[in-house]
């Protein structure tokens, strides 16, 4: 009876392997509830707290700005619909490319009376000073603007200090940015000081942490729309995820450290134009988008590639990797059962090269080998198809 091949990940950017950090038997987590003013509470709350200065820390910030959240696609939420609180008039904006969070949110303020404007991307999927500011000009009574750090399908990167300056030089009320930070935490320089931002949100299991927490920066506190115990601090109730917490400050400080993230980077880079290379080499290959040529292009993750193989749907060579022992996918998890694909549409993708299009993703643990394996069996999946 033949055995199943050998599985090798390259979908890090839907989710992380464990990181083997924070999976230490001697770390007892009190279970006591964080809000309960006992011994067992009290205890809770203190490593809460070192949870959250530790977040903070990592990040460069204060703590009293950090907010956890149960991941990124709550932050994002959280701080969008928390805008149906506010009264008047004015504009919501948000880049044409973002998470479906950020998307579908700013499309339900829409459909709650708001004013909501689409900042459009070049066709390298990356929002421009150019573009940003044709949206600003339009919508000169903008009071939002919500534009990712790294796309979760192309691994586009926005130069956020670059855009800094026309999201805070616009005429017109003060605007609020937000970043999703989900993709780019870890795996690129993040600065969320220095870009000016009101507001950014990240996951822990991108970062190798457990589902179900994340945190939300907030500059200033406001008002949301969830309602409960009044935890953290008021703006997202529900007794707190203590052991994630503390996880995900584990996933931060180990990812962040210095030299890491950069030698980190450099790894994947050089894994990443193995790839491309063999792959240009197979004559069906086209990088998405098709101006790519390899990884040392600073517009984008070397952790992410969108690609797709000429003749062969994107569904069709995820199933035949799948079997072969190789986990890609087609884009974004949190749309892997609708149709269309919503970034490559806005980047201006023609239908057939959308369809063709895959998303492979590495991390921290990947090696040459795998890469090498994958690229094997790529050129099986084409010779046969």
């Amino acid at each position: 009876m033949a055995s199943s091949p050998p599985r090798r990940y390259f979908d890090w950017a839907a989710t992380a392997p464990p990181y083997v950090g924070i999976a230490r038997p001697d770390a007892v987590v009190p279970f006591g509830n964080p809000s309960s003013l006992h011994a067992e509470g009290r205890a809770a709350r203190e490593c809460l707290e070192q949870a959250r200065s530790r977040c903070a820390l990592a990040l460069g910030l204060k703590p009293e700005t950090i907010y956890f959240t149960s991941g990124g696609t709550e932050s994002n939420a959280m701080l969008i619909l928390s805008f149906l609180l506010r009264p008047g008039a004015g504009a919501y904006l948000y880049s044409a490319t973002e998470h479906p969070s950020v998307r579908e949110n700013c499309r339900l303020l829409e459909n709650q009376g708001k004013t909501v404007g689409v900042i459009p991307v070049e066709a390298d999927g990356r929002v421009s000073a150019a573009g940003l500011g044709r949206s600003l000009e339009k919508y000169r009574e903008s009071r939002f603007a919500a534009i990712m750090a790294v796309n979760n399908e192309t691994g586009a990167l926005n130069d956020l200090g670059a855009l800094s300056g026309p999201l805070r030089e616009k005429e017109g009320p003060p605007l609020y940015v937000h970043c999703d930070l989900v993709q780019a935490a870890g795996k690129v320089p993040v600065d969320i000081s220095g870009w000016d931002l009101d507001s950014a949100s990240l996951s822990a299991h991108k970062l190798g942490g457990p589902r179900g927490i994340g945190l939300l920066y907030l500059r200033k506190p406001l008002e949301t729309l969830y309602r409960g115990g009044g935890q953290e601090r008021g703006i997202r109730a529900g007794t707190e995820h203590v052991a994630g917490a503390l996880a995900l400050a584990a996933c931060l400080e180990a990812r962040t450290r210095p030299g890491t993230l950069e030698a980190a980077r450099t790894a994947a880079r050089a894994r990443m134009n193995q790839l491309m290379g063999a792959l240009e080499a197979t004559g069906r290959f086209f990088p998405i988008p098709a101006d790519r040529k390899d990884a040392d292009d600073g517009r984008f993750s070397p952790y992410i590639l969108q690609a797709a193989f000429d003749g062969v749907p994107g569904e069709v060579m995820v199933r035949a990797l799948d079997q072969a022992g190789f986990a890609v996918s087609t884009g974004s998890a949190c749309s892997s059962g609708k149709s269309g694909r919503p970034v490559l549409e806005a980047m201006g993708l023609d239908p057939k090269r959308q369809l063709e299009g895959i998303r492979i993703s590495q991390g921290w643990s990947t090696g040459s080998e795998d890469i090498e394996a994958l690229i094997q069996a790529i050129g099986k999946v084409l010779k046969y198809l």
